[in-house]
């Protein structure tokens, strides 16, 4: 009987294996996941998990009845220590285990502050996993000092919640303005504004030179020369792709795990999905971070895996909440030359229309539904609307999709 082994317990892991049983396989499934809890959901740890409004069993992603049922057998908290692809096997402590077909659906993990500038004091969080942030919630109390290091999505909505909680907040970014990699500057004015509103402190053009105390932070130097006293610290500075199995099993690293338009790896019989998984996009070799990504991506992996031949066509979307504000992105932004504002239709709502020459290429949309989602459609529909027209607000959005 064909054994199909994933390893990877995440979104894209618990995606591959369901999509494999309601394809039909009927063969042995296996998924190995580093982590002791079976698959959640990773975005409302860092929200509504941490301010106590989600409860864990609405984190998972299935019940843990479904595993059983589908005849899905689970290792968890059992790290992977080594793949053999020419014999292929997996070895798991002790355990040797054989595989027809191999997913790496790997994930990504948090960049973490050196511990010669303090990243190893007790106090200090990043956000990734259940236990980080299980870790930091009792530090989390209302009127404590934290400082958060990192201006991109994860730092701001870590910041969102900081502040929602009654703590005293900073955030320090390095570049010139927070969501300099990933954004407009227009979209970076709107955050920036609204985290100002709700008292954070936000200090662009500044680093962490380093975190002072002694076995707990108690304080930072930062480059400007200037010092801070805290309670806590949680760094968001960005994700590594989980490739380091792959690497030491000899397979094409570029960009974490390289795969072609099927999701197969350099080995026949190894795939990949989700942040770990490179592919080639608009001419360029990219990993997109996204839970609609590993779902999509693992979903055509399974099929793959089941001899369907499907290129993977990714339509690219995401989002942020923050305060009382929903972030919605369509699209890849890269390589965009001029952007165009769109008032939305109620106080604080508007969109940012990015556009590479004629071609519109994404929409940022703050508390306008509507904008994302005839941007999405225009998109994935490959039509471009005037600059001129999509910034008029006298022009209906619905008309943009005639």
């Amino acid at each position: 009987m064909s054994h199909i082994v994933v390893i990877g317990a995440g979104q894209a892991g618990s995606s591959l294996v369901a999509k494999l049983r309601n394809l039909g396989f009927d063969g042995q499934v296996t998924m190995i996941g580093a982590e002791p809890s079976i698959p959640y959901q990773r975005p409302p740890l860092s929200k509504a998990y941490l301010l106590g409004d989600m409860a864990l069993e609405r984190l998972h992603l299935r019940p843990a009845g479904f595993y059983a049922d589908q005849n899905i057998t689970l290792k968890l908290g059992q790290p992977v220590d080594a793949i053999d692809p020419a014999a292929k096997t997996l070895t798991l402590g002790d355990e040797t285990i054989s595989y027809d077909q191999l997913a790496l659906t790997t994930g990504s993990a948090p960049r973490y502050l050196p511990a010669s500038i303090g990243g190893a004091l007790d106090g200090v969080h990043v956000v990734r996993t259940l236990g980080d942030v299980d870790a930091m919630a009792p530090d989390v109390t209302e009127g404590a000092r934290v400082l958060i290091v990192g201006g991109g999505y994860i730092g701001l909505e870590a910041a969102a919640v900081c502040a929602k909680k009654g703590m005293s907040v900073t955030l320090v970014e390095m570049a010139d303005r927070i969501l300099q990699r990933v954004a407009a500057p227009e979209t970076s004015s709107y955050f920036r504004d609204l985290h100002k509103s709700y008292g954070v402190d936000i200090r662009e053009g500044v680093g962490l030179t380093r975190l002072t105390g002694e076995g707990r932070v108690t304080g930072a130097e930062l480059t400007d020369g200037t010092t801070l006293d805290l309670d806590m610290v949680i760094v968001g500075v960005g994700i590594t792709p989980g490739e380091t199995l792959a690497k030491d099993a000899g397979l094409d690293i570029e960009n974490g795990i390289k795969t072609d338009e099927q999701g197969r790896t350099s080995d026949p019989s190894i795939w990949s999905a989700g942040d770990c998984a490179s592919f080639v996009y608009r001419g360029a070799r990219i990993r997109l971070e996204s839970v609609q990504n590993a779902i999509d991506q693992a979903e055509c992996v399974a099929e793959n895996m089941l001899g369907a031949a499907t290129p993977y066509v990714p339509k690219p979307w995401f989002w942020s909440d923050q305060y009382d504000v929903k972030l919605q992105i369509a699209g890849l932004n890269t390589g965009y030359d001029s952007v165009v504002i769109r008032p939305g239709d109620k106080p604080g709502a508007q969109s940012v229309w990015y556009y590479e020459g004629s071609v519109l290429r994404a929409v940022d949309a703050m508390n306008d539904p509507r904008a994302y989602m005839v941007g999405k459609r225009l998109i994935e529909a490959g039509k471009s609307p005037a600059a001129g027209q999509v910034s008029d607000p006298s022009v209906e959005l619905k008309s943009l999709l005639a």
